[in-house]
């Protein structure tokens, strides 16, 4: 009999985190590798939240805390939520956890029974579908190719629910497509989720502060009012702060699920840290002009690595709303050979070409639930992503019919 429980032969370490432990495999081997697979701004935190947690350490801030959050952080994730979002919470409806993904996990052990189904846009988050699964839970895919801009239709989302839905996974803007919705996109599907009551909305916001062009950030509770009641809004400080190593992610909901939330909290890792929590207030409560300065840089670099693979033979790059991933097509390479020989059959034998071959590591799309495809994170510095565009061009060039 195995030790190992059977769970988990549901679910596979994460792809991205693998991507990213080869590449630095390779590195400390003395390959020269250039990692585009990790999700983390490569900004430093700002001074001031640094400054805060060093406040927070040299007066004795070390304690346990209450177990979802401190007041002060759940205050300032209020004033958050009203300033940016239009949404009004109180501190008995906000949940703090160590990062967004413990807040979704949360969320889904708390509510899912088995059989449960959750529906998931595709592609997705990696995580999402395996914490469903977690909880025993039926992850319920529905595609959203590159002809829809990588967003779920009013029609697939209606045609999905079922008497077993018990939540809708949205994630705008997108990892790993970098999509985000319009008002007017929302609008259309939270009109069809007011006509099913029975379902419930998890938001995933983190990337909230990284979008372009002037879009304009909207997350469903604040498109529809009616939805407050059957929304989780979540978000984080990871990704618009630069602290994804600080792991503070919170969310906003009804009352009965923030508890049931903070009891399945309260069994497993109890409260964040207590130094983290300090910054994040001095985040949320801080200057935040650094934020669009910031997002303008990544807008360039979109831009940049768009262009550069677009020129490259058998890709074809659609240019994303939002966060730091761009999610090219390699159809056009599906079939073609090697030069040592081997053939490209699947989007993951192709981002093993470009690993073994150029040094460069990304992530296969059949990872994220939609293939052929490969997601890029350009949140890396602009000159080794031009040189990596450039290996991968290289890459491309040299596969044969």
């Amino acid at each position: 009999m195995s030790i190992i429980a059977s769970r988990l032969s549901r679910i596979k370490p994460s792809p991205t985190i693998a991507v990213t432990n080869k590449a630095r495999e390779l590195k400390a081997a003395g390959r020269d590798v250039i990692g585009l697979g990790a999700g983390e701004p490569d900004f430093d935190t700002p001074d001031n939240i640094k400054a805060a947690a060093i406040k927070a350490i040299e007066s004795g801030d070390t304690k346990y805390t209450a177990v979802d959050g401190t007041p002060a952080l759940k205050k300032a994730i209020c004033a958050k939520f009203e300033r940016e979002n239009g949404l009004t919470y109180t501190p008995d409806q906000i949940t703090v956890g160590v990062g967004g993904k413990q807040v979704l996990y949360n969320a889904l052990m708390a509510t899912l029974n088995p059989g449960d189904e959750v529906i998931i846009p595709a592609p997705y988050w990696v995580s999402y579908p395996d914490m469903v699964e977690l909880a025993e839970g039926t992850p319920v895919a529905v595609s959203c190719p590159a002809e829809q801009g990588f967003k779920l239709q009013p029609a697939d989302l209606e045609k999905a629910i079922t008497p077993k839905t018990k939540w809708l996974i949205l994630n705008s803007p997108s990892n790993p497509s970098g999509a985000a919705y319009t008002r007017d996109e929302m609008k259309a599907l939270t009109d069809v989720l007011v006509r099913h009551p029975h379902v419930w909305v998890m938001t995933d916001d983190m990337y909230e502060h990284l979008l372009y062009d002037g879009l304009e950030f909207v997350t469903p509770a604040q498109v529809e009012p009616s939805l407050y009641d059957r929304t989780l809004t979540v978000n984080g400080v990871s990704k618009s702060y630069a602290m994804t190593g600080w792991r503070i992610g919170y969310a906003g909901g009804p009352k009965d699920l923030i508890k049931a939330i903070g009891v399945i909290q309260s069994q497993s890792t109890s409260n964040p840290t207590s130094i983290a929590q300090a910054a994040a207030v001095e985040a949320l409560n801080g200057p935040q002009d650094f934020i669009k300065e910031r997002a303008e840089v990544f807008r360039q670099r979109r831009d940049l690595v768009v262009s550069m693979l677009n020129q490259a033979k058998g890709l074809h790059c659609p240019k994303p709303e939002g966060a730091f991933y761009v999610y090219p097509s390699c159809a056009g390479t599906i079939g073609k050979t090697t030069p040592d020989g081997k053939v490209i059959g699947t989007d993951e034998d192709f981002v093993t070409y470009l690993l073994e071959s150029e040094g460069v590591a990304v992530v296969q799309g059949s990872a994220f639930g939609l293939a052929p495809h490969f997601r890029i994170s350009y949140a890396t510095s602009t000159e080794a992503l031009e040189e990596a565009c450039r290996r991968i061009q290289r890459a491309c060039g040299n596969l044969r019919d």
